[in-house]
């Protein structure tokens, strides 16, 4: 262990536990870094707050993609390949480290980190801002502390050297990608490759969601991306019809009616998802809501009415079938 470095950097003390290889690398604007890390508190006994190794995959960022834990890009930036160290951050450098980690940790148990998509109710999601959803994080997340960050620098790869995802990509990057992306999912839809479109779909509205968080929100760039978010998502509900994924298409056309209740599109997607699962008081409920904000669509809610009804029927008198054979 060598002796503790100060880098250039205010509160921070850095012990190189094991040496790297060769020249320090090259930390390029783009450049993808991977490494394992563990964070600690600074108490007695080391508690464990995450552990790459435990989750058993490495962690990677891109230089200069505005990283919202930007102080491990200059940590990162001290190290050679191979090399493990440990550094010791004051809370200057750690206050949103519970922010990242939620982050982190959903990535691990294979959701999205920006919750795109949240079905709960309003009240519900107002109470949700006061809890990251880990009580160690939330205890963090009150009361700020210094931390440590133990670092094994894996690789580096310059920006020419690896495919870039779309976690990848800078917010100007990501926002030109969204229109690919949503033309790849409409032809896939076009080709009844639904499950394929839903992919693209999702991963478009993950672009812009990425991006809407950096808005103050109802601001009018926000509510720019509000709107193509929203026009994604109600092409991935198309598909999940396709699917049969009709509960699921509830839950997220009705998420966007609860916060723009004139949305048109997502009450006629909704009433064709009541209508398969049997909800007839709703399915009529959504229909009519269509005609009141665009009577232009009478035809085709005319359309859907009358197979609601014969269906509607058919069941009925499936029913009365059945009871009456019960008898």
């Amino acid at each position: 262990m060598q002796d503790t470095l100060l880098l250039g950097s205010e509160g921070i003390k850095k012990t190189i536990l094991h040496g790297g290889t060769g020249d320090i690398p090259k930390f390029a604007t783009g450049s993808k870094v991977t490494f394992h890390f563990r964070t600690t508190l600074c108490d007695d006994d080391r508690t464990v707050i995450d552990d790459s190794k435990v989750v058993g995959t490495p962690m990677e960022i891109v230089i200069g993609n505005m990283f919202k834990l930007d102080i491990w890009e200059t940590l990162l930036s001290s190290m050679r390949t191979g090399e493990v160290a440990e550094f010791w951050c004051d809370i200057i450098h750690t206050g949103v480290y519970p922010l990242v980690s939620k982050s982190m940790r959903r990535i691990a148990d294979g959701k999205d980190p920006v919750d795109w998509h949240i079905h709960t109710c309003g009240m519900a999601n107002m109470f949700a801002y006061h809890s990251l959803g880990y009580d160690d994080l939330d205890e963090l997340m009150k009361e700020p502390k210094p931390l440590y960050f133990v670092m094994e620098l894996l690789k580096v790869q310059q920006p020419s050297e690896y495919n870039r995802e779309s976690w990848a990509l800078s917010d100007e990057e990501r926002l030109k990608a969204v229109p690919v992306l949503h033309g790849q999912g409409n032809k896939l839809y076009k080709q009844g490759r639904y499950q394929e479109a839903t992919q693209k779909y999702k991963e478009a509205i993950i672009c812009i969601k990425n991006v809407q968080t950096k808005e103050k929100a109802w601001d009018v760039p926000w509510l720019k991306l509000e709107k193509m978010a929203n026009t994604l998502t109600l092409n991935y509900c198309q598909c999940l019809l396709r699917m049969e994924e009709y509960y699921e298409v509830i839950e997220h056309t009705s998420d966007i009616i609860n916060q723009h209740p004139g949305a048109v599109k997502a009450f006629y997607l909704r009433g064709k998802a009541h209508m398969e699962v049997w909800n007839e008081a709703e399915a009529r409920q959504d229909f009519s809501r269509v005609l009141d904000l665009n009577p232009g669509m009478k035809k085709a809610v005319k359309k859907e009415l009358a197979v609601l009804s014969m269906r509607m029927e058919e069941k009925n008198q499936e029913d009365r079938d059945k009871y009456k054979g019960m008898f």
